[in-house]
């Protein structure tokens, strides 16, 4: 043969220095681009939805629907390309989001939405806070939340600090987008009138405001034109001190000055606290820091450490001031990655052994041990060529690649290891026959990584969740298997080449006599199934159809949990409850939690919820999230750990008390609009029948095994104060509804009418009944609306209008423009969401409903639906793709028919492996059997390419076949067995962080078991059973 024939290979075995230092350079270049991946949990997903959040402080949740809520709907539902509007109303605060479908430049649909809601801003009330909208970015999500507290500051002065001072420390760090302050209250001046004192000299609440608004502003006057230069001037009206706002008069009565300070009480207060943040049972002010969407998670949250070690070594943190950290991101993201990163080194290490078992060559196994890691850093040059991150996905991809890049390397090593073995001399084999032994296994490589990338590239066109969550994964799969190729084709067979003996150890002698002695059997097995044909053929066939039931089984879930540690906890109430006593029961349930010995913080929100700086209140409910300690040192899973504790709740005895306890999603990874497992909508006009009939579907839903924690977001309630104005009497007394509605504002939660200006810091300058006088719905008849007019006596509000106590829903949910109760519950261990959903798909039949009212699903369902339908058309194209590829590269259809009728058959062994480990069918197994259409054919195509070969040595095409099928077992076992043993560790799922690959990394290695005996036993009847029906057609 030609030594300068060969291609590739050829040119590395007469360039081994070359190749090194390519090799070399590949290293170099992957340790560089390593160590500037940005490192995160999972791969950067963008939602294509857009939110809008409007903030007016105590407005009712009715008003807030009807003023806020519905004119930005109206207005951003004609965003373009958008295909819903959902809306989310509690007492002041409304959230509007907008979806799009995936694919759609959220960028784009961001400016569209932003000027439909500057559109919408005419039509909303002016007493708002100006409207934010942004992306739903999950990189939104704070990477850090503190809680600072002092048990010598007062709340107000403690969020002060906060804000003007801690807070601001951290802005300027690479990486950080903001410092949030959230909990805590805000300074404020508050003006407290004497309604007796004002009417006894004929004024009123305007009166005072617009005193106030005309004597509190600084206003420019021009300026001065001099001979050589100009000089501005302004009036200076602003107050300078408390005083001088006491001093402010008001009105002249009987000749004397009245000053504020006669008929009003001038306050250095602060607003109140509606919302109590605590860590650990003790209270403080919340601090979220969020990173840029770029930003490397861990690096963030390292700089963010070092700069309060600093504060504290520098002795700028007060020593009355205590910071504690209640959520870390970069805890969960290092310990998932430091898992896979041991998954792929153990894997790597295992399919060494493999190697070395069978070759019984320290040298030779060497070389193996050399391509992986070179493999592995020109996957990370690619990686970071390509623009991703450094995450459990790419780095499973990795683990799992580990075990498929052997596989070309082994084939290329074993056949120039085989011919040495064969050559007269072995010493003179190195050289001569290593050019013909890798030209002889070229097309098979060429051909198996062929394979394996048009089975799993089609992924990366695909869209959706699904799209977004795994195309880093493939994208590294399909990576290493063309660095695995291209190694195969240089490195293996330069280094290989210049090994100058055969080993004759006693392992060597061990291994070699067992594998003759196996071959020997096989041999004659194959021999002896070949005149049995139809009934091999058969028994596959009724494996393949005993297997089906499996995959159509309702034991389904979208993704695996993550078991992180955290639980999350709602407690909700009676409606009516005060603040007060909401926090005296949340206190209870805390520190039962804390004395559990795997509680490592408890983080709890008293009466509403704070998203960074906003608050959403919602006095008769808490939050409490506690975060679990590692799994390496806790005994129980966060499932278990809620079991125990759902018990000990109970024992509690908390009458009127709703307690429920949730493991927390993964970060960013939603399919439904809540953070439970199930949601259904309930969709309808009327709120009362809306609860009517949510209450039924609630208890119901309660009946049906494996659910708990099931709610609706209409029990939610909150006692609302209804006034009603007699407009016949005001109109004769000359009042309207907004003189009603100011004087009701002034009297409850007060009014804003002015700002104090201290430093470059602006206070809210509130007027404000005293809480003392207005203790009781019945207190508001008492307020004077008009002061007394010679002989007119004051007119109360009592006196226009009528008032009652209303029960109103806390929340309103509208799906569409359409009013909607979501019905949500989550999933007890050991229950699938395809189960759930197959009763409640039961339930729904058995449901009737009023005429107008419509029960639908609430995004599970729909998930999981497209993850069928997706994986379905996935096998299908992958199949295809495959088989097109064989054709190309055999220019036949008999052969790769036969290949590609093989492939089918490993689902018994996934099959297996699923009903065996009790594992629900998720997202990563059925990615798992897709992949496997591009790996099993590797085997089959090695043989059939080896019989084609022998059938022109041997007339007897049987012959052939045994001949071939015993010369390629040794390369199968070697290559499937390294694959299979490659993948444990990641099968095995040891650790934070492995649930997300282990049902893939199961999937792969039982159906590649099981395909390494459909390769050794049905190929080669296959083959015989096709081609001799082709020769009797003919």
């Amino acid at each position: 043969m030609n030594a300068k024939t060969g291609g590739l290979a050829a040119w590395s075995i007469r360039h081994p220095v070359g190749v090194s230092m390519i090799a070399l350079a590949v290293i170099v270049l992957g340790m560089f681009t390593l160590s500037r991946l940005a490192i995160d949990l999972l791969p950067h997903i963008i939602y294509p939805e857009i939110r809008v959040r409007v903030v007016d402080s105590g407005v009712p949740t009715s008003v807030m629907e009807d003023k806020i809520t519905r004119q930005l709907e109206e207005q951003l539902a004609i965003t373009e390309d958008a295909i819903s509007v959902q809306s989310n109303t509690s007492r002041g605060s409304s959230s509007v989001d907008l979806a799009f479908n995936y694919g759609k430049d959220i960028d784009i649909a961001l400016r569209d939405a932003s000027s439909r809601l500057d559109r919408a801003k005419r039509f909303l009330p002016d007493s708002i806070s100006p409207p934010t909208i942004y992306k739903l970015d999950p990189a939104q999500i704070p990477v850090m939340e503190f809680v600072i507290s002092s048990p010598l500051r007062t709340s107000t002065e403690l969020r002060r600090w906060v804000d003007d001072s801690f807070s601001k420390w951290f802005l300027n760090l690479p990486g950080v987008a903001a410092a949030e302050v959230g909990g805590g209250v805000l300074r404020e001046i508050q003006i407290i009138p004497d309604q007796q004192r004002l009417a006894g000299i004929g004024l009123d609440y305007q009166d005072v405001i617009k005193a106030l608004q005309t004597s509190n502003s600084d206003e420019p006057i021009g300026r001065l034109q001099m001979s050589s230069h100009e000089i501005t001037g302004r009036i200076s009206g602003r107050f300078t001190s408390i005083e001088e706002i006491k001093q402010l008069p008001i009105a002249q009565n009987a000749g004397n000055t009245v000053y504020l300070s006669d008929v009003a009480q001038v306050i250095d207060s602060s607003e109140d606290e509606r919302i109590l943040v605590r860590a650990d049972g003790v209270s403080g002010i919340k601090l979220s820091i969020q990173k840029q969407p770029t930003a490397n998670t861990t690096a963030v949250v390292a700089v963010v450490k070092e700069r309060l070690a600093w504060l504290d070594s520098q002795h700028i943190l007060p020593a009355d001031v205590s910071v504690v950290l209640v959520a870390d991101q970069s805890i969960y993201i290092l310990q998932s990655l430091q898992n896979a990163s041991l998954a792929a080194i153990s894997g790597a290490l295992l399919a060494m052994a493999v190697v070395y078992l069978f070759l019984g060559n320290l040298r030779r196994t060497l070389i193996i041990g050399s391509a992986i890691p070179i493999a592995i850093m020109f996957t990370c040059v690619l990686m970071g060529l390509g623009g991703l991150t450094l995450n459990i996905m790419t780095l499973g991809g990795l683990a799992l690649g580990i075990g498929m890049l052997v596989d070309n390397t082994i084939v290329m090593l074993e056949n120039i290891y085989r011919h040495q073995c064969n050559h007269e001399k072995p010493e003179d084999a190195a050289t001569l026959s290593a050019t013909q032994a890798a030209t002889e296994v070229n097309g098979a490589i060429i051909a198996a990584t062929s394979t394996n990338l048009s089975a799993v590239l089609p992924f990366l066109f695909i869209g959706g969740l699904t799209g977004l969550l795994f195309r880093e994964l493939i994208v590294t799969i399909s990576a290493a298997i063309f660095a695995s190729m291209i190694i195969a084709l240089t490195l293996v067979p330069a280094y290989a080449s210049r090994v100058t003996s055969v080993s004759t150890t006693r392992l060597r002698g061990w291994v070699d006599g067992g594998i003759n002695h196996l071959q020997n059997f096989y041999a004659t097995f194959i021999g002896f199934l070949l005149k049995f044909r139809w009934i091999v053929v058969g028994l596959f066939v009724t494996g393949l159809v005993l297997s089906l039931p499996v995959f159509m089984s309702g034991k389904q879930i979208f993704l695996p949990p993550l078991d992180d540690g955290r639980v999350r906890v709602v407690v909700s109430a009676d409606v009516g409850i005060s603040l007060n006593e909401m926090d005296k029961k949340t206190q209870r349930i805390e520190s039962l939690f804390a004395q559990q010995a795997e509680t490592e913080t408890v983080f709890t929100l008293v009466g509403g919820s704070v998203f960074g700086r906003s608050q959403r209140e919602t006095p008769s409910r808490s939050t409490i999230v506690v975060q679990l300690k590692p799994l390496s040192e806790r005994f129980v899973s966060s499932g278990e750990w809620i079991g125990r504790m759902n018990k000990l709740i109970v024992q509690q005895q908390l009458a009127g008390f709703n307690v429920r306890m949730s493991q927390r999603g993964i970060r960013g990874i939603r399919t439904n609009r809540g953070d439970d497992d199930i949601s259904l909508r309930l969709q309808g006009n009327d709120l009362t029948e809306l609860k009517l009939q949510a209450d039924n579907i609630a208890d119901k839903m309660r009946t049906i095994p494996g659910l708990t924690n099931v709610t609706h977001s209409g029990e939610d309630e909150q006692f609302e104060i209804s006034i009603k104005l007699d407009r016949k009497r005001a109109a004769l007394l000359g009042l309207n509804l907004q003189d009603l509605t100011r004087a009701a504002q002034i009297a409850l939660q007060g009014q804003v009418i002015s700002d104090y200006l201290e430093g470059d810091k602006s206070y809210d300058i509130r007027l404000r009944l005293s809480q003392a006088t207005i203790t009781s719905p019945q207190d508001l008849e008492s307020i004077i609306l008009f002061p007394a007019t010679g002989s007119s006596p004051p007119v109360y509000l009592g006196t226009v209008a009528s008032i009652e106590l209303l029960e109103t829903p806390a929340v309103i949910k509208r799906d569409n423009q359409m009013r909607i109760i979501e019905l949500s519950a989550t999933l007890q261990e050991g229950t699938t969401l395809g189960e759930a959903l197959v009763s409640l798909a039961a339930l729904r039949e058995q449901v009737r409903l009023p005429e107008g009212y419509t029960l639908y699903d609430g995004g599970s369902q729909k998930a999981l639906e497209e993850q069928q339908q997706l994986t379905d058309i996935l096998m299908l194209l992958a199949m295809f793709l495959v088989f097109v590829v064989m054709a190309i590269q055999y220019e036949s259809l008999l052969n790769p028919l036969i290949i590609i009728l093989s492939v089918p058959f490993a689902a018994i062994g996934v099959a297996l492996g699923i009903n065996t480990l009790g594992l629900p069918l998720s997202m990563p197994v059925w990615l798992g059997m897709i992949m496997l259409v591009g790996i099993v054919v590797n085997n089959a195509i090695l043989l059939v390419e080896y019989i084609e070969i022998e059938r022109r040595q041997y007339a007897d095409m049987a012959k052939a076949i045994v001949e071939a099928a015993r010369l390629r077992l040794r390369p199968i076992l070697m290559t499937t067995l390294s694959t299979v043993v490659g993948m444990l560790p990641l099968a095995v799922g040891w650790g934070d962080g492995a649930e997300m690959l282990q049902p893939l990394a199961i999937a792969v290695v039982w159906g590649l078991s099981f395909s390494m005996l459909v390769s050794l036993l049905l190929v080669p009847i296959m083959y015989h059973l096709l081609h001799s029906l082709r020769k009797s057609a003919h």
